[in-house]
């Protein structure tokens, strides 16, 4: 069932749960273009025995409001006070974060926002926290041009979202990941694309991070480089990278398997 939560700005994220309610607690935050259903393999995994999961459509994304103005998507505290909100609503008291891709760079701005003392731990998958433009990958996703053609809009969609795999999803998972994606407006992209955060003040904040941080990257990411883990790891004390030799910046999906059991094994050393 979607559930609704208002932001501060008035905006109402699609919020879900799944899981088991007593459980310790998980947000998974999605990427550009996506929206909750990329966790389909963590919803429908053993971790819903144990934990309570809680997801949410970014505004612009999903089933979430998709406010036109472009200031609504930057600065350097919407998503966090977005995150804050749902956390709030959700009653959560020390949950753990697991950000992919654009999710990690929200985490991160709510790390440099509010620092982590509600947090019990975060987990980054692919995600820029650092953005040097270095660690950019070639197959990231293109925000379109004013006035470009649908039909190239969607064929660019198509090529992001098979540059996110190195083991390739089933074609209806493929199918689903391309409806959600083209559920986010031209001028949402363009408006998020406009979004960035000095990678100078990100280090000095980062720094200062005391909770338990797993970096979890694919080798054969095309999307964001493997440099951006060592990047990230170099930064956050006591952080540790947990290498997918044969994925790209899909993980989560493309081993399923080793990643649910990391995740769970992660959530067990935050509680205890």
């Amino acid at each position: 069932m979607t559930d609704f939560v208002t932001a501060p700005d008035g905006v109402k994220l699609a919020t879900y749960e799944f899981g088991n309610p007593q459980g310790p607690e998980l947000v998974l935050i999605h990427g550009f273009a996506q929206a909750h259903l990329c966790f389909a393999s963590q919803f429908k995994s053993e971790l819903a025995q144990d934990f309570r999961i809680i997801a949410y459509d970014h505004r612009g994304h999903g089933a979430s409001d998709k406010p036109t103005d472009p200031a609504a998507y930057q600065g350097d505290e919407v998503w966090a006070k977005d995150l804050t909100a749902v956390m709030d609503a959700k009653g959560l008291k020390r949950p753990v974060l697991v950000g992919w891709s654009m999710g990690g760079r929200i985490i991160r701005q709510y790390l440099m926002r509010f620092g982590d003392r509600r947090l019990a731990g975060v987990n980054f998958v692919g995600a820029l926290v650092i953005e040097d433009p270095s660690c950019r990958g070639p197959h990231g996703p293109k925000p379109p041009q004013p006035g470009q053609y649908l039909g190239d809009q969607i064929d660019a969609a198509i090529a992001f979202i098979d540059g996110c795999f190195a083991i390739k999803p089933a074609e209806p998972d493929f199918r689903v990941a391309l409806a959600y994606n083209m559920l986010v407006p031209t001028y949402v992209r363009q408006a998020i694309a406009g979004w960035s955060t000095d990678p100078a003040e990100t280090i000095a904040k980062l720094q200062n991070v005391s909770i338990p941080t797993l970096i979890s990257q694919g080798r054969k990411d095309v999307v964001v480089l493997p440099k951006a883990a060592e990047m990230a790891a170099a930064t956050i004390p006591g952080s540790r990278i947990s290498w997918y030799d044969h994925c790209g910046h899909s993980p989560f999906c493309e081993d399923a398997v080793r990643f649910n059991r990391e995740l769970a094994a992660f959530l067990g050393e935050t509680v205890r």
